[in-house]
């Protein structure tokens, strides 16, 4: 990771510790936490009156998100859940409740702060059927194949290495899961640079993907039925989206793979007309230490 992008890892962890510490320490015994101080566009309004009365007010206080993933991805019962980037554990509770006591509902999240407000949460709310780990969304801490349905809220936006971000998604999901994510996504025609000059990284603006780049990328992990829907304007050119897509299973119910047929342990012979290729596929596996050299 470069000094850049660890600075920026930096300054989003802070924010967000921040933000949680106001809501611990802003309550008072006869009127409740304080709310993080978000515009129309992000926060708890963005739920419906009667999943907010049936959390905790710590919970609500905290959320910083952008859409409503649970109700856009359609949870159904029995379902394992994974939210990224979980923050007061807004939408892991939700999921919870949706998925039922017989499943689970992860959420992850980098900040000890927060993390700490979540279980916090989740014991206010009586939540069995939750678990809360940390990590990175860049470097997801559970096996492959093990997720029914991945949402996030506003999140993916932060990162400072989105492609590590997809591509680990796709991995912890199930042949045949989904995500359902609400994230800030700008007009195809905006620069980087003019993102920028309308928001901060850390306010989830300057550092949002185009709908373009969101639907290369997921495509490139892997991800077939990617359908990117803008909400609401967060700034000029700038949209709250739902962001759905499928790990889909070929034919013959396997996931479906974006490396070639006689790739190896990354190695492939893939060469345009104009190159040649220096090694064999066999002399290049070998010199890999590949272990299926044949």
């Amino acid at each position: 990771m470069s000094e850049q992008s660890t600075d920026l890892r930096e300054t989003v962890r802070q924010r967000y510790a921040a933000a949680a510490v106001q809501v611990t320490e802003g309550g008072t015994a006869c009127c409740g936490p304080e709310p993080v101080e978000v515009d129309e566009n992000f926060g708890s309004t963005l739920y419906a009156a009667d999943e907010r009365d049936a959390l905790p007010a710590e919970a609500i206080s905290a959320s910083l998100g952008c859409g409503n993933p649970t109700a856009v991805a359609e949870l159904r019962a029995g379902e394992c859940v994974l939210d990224l980037g979980s923050g007061g554990g807004i939408d892991v509770l939700l999921s919870a409740r949706r998925v039922g006591p017989s499943s689970k509902a992860y959420g992850l999240d980098m900040t000890d702060e927060m993390l700490a407000l979540a279980l916090a949460n989740a014991e206010k709310a009586g939540a069995t059927n939750v678990e809360f780990l940390k990590g990175t969304i860049e470097a997801i801490p559970l096996p492959a194949n093990t997720i029914d349905v991945v949402i996030s809220n506003c999140v993916i936006n932060l990162s400072t290495d989105k492609p590590a971000v997809f591509a680990e998604t796709f991995r912890v999901l199930k042949p045949g899961g989904r995500i359902g994510v609400s994230d800030v996504v700008a007009d195809d025609n905006l620069t980087p640079d003019q993102r920028a000059e309308r928001g901060d990284y850390v306010g989830c603006i300057a550092g949002a993907l185009s709908f373009a780049e969101y639907r290369a990328g997921l495509e490139a992990a892997g991800f077939t039925d990617v359908e990117i829907t803008p909400t609401h304007s967060v700034a000029d050119g700038m949209h709250s989206a739902i962001v759905r897509a499928t790990k889909r299973l070929t034919t013959d119910g396997s996931p479906e793979t974006v490396e070639s047929a006689d790739a190896c342990c990354g190695v492939n012979a893939c060469c345009t007309p104009a190159e040649t290729s220096v090694l064999t596929v066999t002399e290049a596996k070998a010199t890999s230490g590949c272990a299926c050299q044949n």
